[in-house]
């Protein structure tokens, strides 16, 4: 379990730090081929290719699609106490932060009659992906429904997958979490296809086209996500989940040993990484990590994904070489388990936890930040899903007739040097008798 990359007595550029991050290359290459066909399928042949999906990935047949309004009450009527509880809690702390993320209006005054606003405009509709796989993720729900309805969509539409073991239907939890939030527009459908449901609409059950596509899920979604882009706006390719950890000797291995397995359980694609300047550190934590994975419940998914080629333990000379190996990796998650932290310095992170009682555990539930962030390198130039997913930038332009006059002649001359006379003209004929 869990492959050793040694860079100690090495100085590696940034091109050869990003060659030797430990990715899976393969299955993120093929996951691409195969959601753009999938997608492809969907926008051809609508609810016929989404049923034929979801019998050959889910093993369920002859469901219904929409999910009727009725079943949505019933998940809720019969959710178990406890989880309503929890789930409300993460709603409250979900919904505080999420306000935080909504820039007020700015007005730039350039003079006299002469000012822009800049103002943030929600979209009208989005299409939300709740994974529904290899686990349930009712707090995937609220990482969606939420940053979108602090934003002020109007209109909210949730994917989650049909599950054989619930007679085709969305599994109760999520059908509950999503009724708790008022969503009433739920479907059925899961992975790649419906993502492409959401972009290119689905007549046959009343399924609108979006504006918007967000939501976790793994490589085959994430890869969906990049074919419909340009079509319809997405979130960062939230794929299967990566966790990097960067630790000195001052960390506990069977807490590293823990969030590392913690990731693991996600998927056998999931990626778990060590990086550290301690080979005793690094030594415990291989130590202490096969009781712990012995002991969990999916125990073939992890050591599947420690085995794969996107976990490794990574020793380094300092943590200055280990900030730059992080930086360039650009994980998901990313843990800071050091004497002296420092999270200033990482710089390329989704979500960055910093200390041994921030695990990544409590950023998927209920840290108040939202656990939907970029994979596969996206942290370098991505961000994670907030409400400024769900918003558009726009500027108002307002002048009156004195203050285009100040700038009338100026407007010209570049008009004129871009041998766009046209352009000169609109403004000179605002000023003609």
């Amino acid at each position: 379990m869990l492959r050793t990359i040694d860079l100690r007595g090495r100085v590696l550029s940034p091109a050869e730090l990003l060659a030797v991050v430990p990715r899976a290359e393969a299955a993120r290459d093929e996951a691409l081929a195969t959601a753009a066909r999938l997608v492809d399928d969907v926008a051809r042949r609508g609810e016929e290719a989404l049923r034929e999906q979801a019998a050959r990935f889910d093993r369920v047949s002859d469901h219904v699609i929409r999910v009727p309004a009725a079943h949505l009450d019933e998940a809720l009527r019969d959710l178990d106490p406890a989880i309503r509880a929890a789930l409300d809690e993460a709603i409250s702390r979900v919904r505080a932060a999420s306000a935080a993320q909504i820039p007020a209006p700015v007005v730039t005054k350039l003079g006299a009659g002469a000012r822009v606003t800049q103002r943030w405009q929600p979209v009208r509709r989005v299409g939300l992906y709740v994974p529904g796989g290899k686990a349930v993720y009712p707090s995937s729900v609220v990482m969606n429904v939420v940053p979108a309805q602090v934003a002020g969509v109007r209109e909210v539409a949730l994917a989650s997958p049909a599950q054989s073991a619930f007679g085709g239907r969305v599994h109760p939890v999520i059908l509950a979490a999503a009724r708790l939030l008022g969503v009433t527009e739920v479907y059925a459908m899961g992975g790649a296809g419906a993502i492409g449901a959401f972009a290119y609409g689905v007549a046959e059950i009343g399924l609108d086209p979006v504006d918007v596509v967000t939501g976790p899920g793994n490589n085959f979604v994430a890869s969906a996500k990049r074919a419909v882009a340009g079509r319809v706006g997405t979130d960062s390719e939230a794929g299967a989940t990566e966790i990097l950890v960067v630790a000195d000797a001052s960390a506990r291995p069977d807490l590293v040993a823990a969030d590392l397995v913690s990731q693991a359980e996600h998927d056998e694609q999931a990626s778990a990484v060590l990086v550290t300047d301690s080979v005793e550190l690094a030594d415990a934590v291989r130590a202490a990590l096969p009781d712990r994975v012995a002991a969990t419940r999916h125990t073939d998914r992890v050591i599947a994904a420690f085995d794969g080629p996107q976990s490794a333990v990574v020793l380094v000379d300092d943590i200055a070489q280990a900030t730059a190996f992080s930086n360039a990796y650009a994980p998901e998650h990313l843990e800071l388990q050091l004497s002296d932290p420092r999270p200033e310095d990482f710089v390329n992170a989704g979500a960055v936890f910093v200390g041994p009682y921030t695990p990544v555990s409590l950023g998927d539930y209920l840290a108040g930040s939202n656990h939907v962030l970029p994979t596969g390198g996206q942290a370098r130039y991505g961000a994670g899903l907030s409400a400024s997913t769900f918003l558009r930038p726009q500027q108002v332009i307002e002048y009156d007739r004195a203050a285009l006059a100040q700038v009338r002649d100026a407007i010209v001359v570049l008009a004129d040097a871009e041998a766009l006379p046209a352009h000169g003209e609109a403004v000179t004929a605002r000023f003609d008798a």
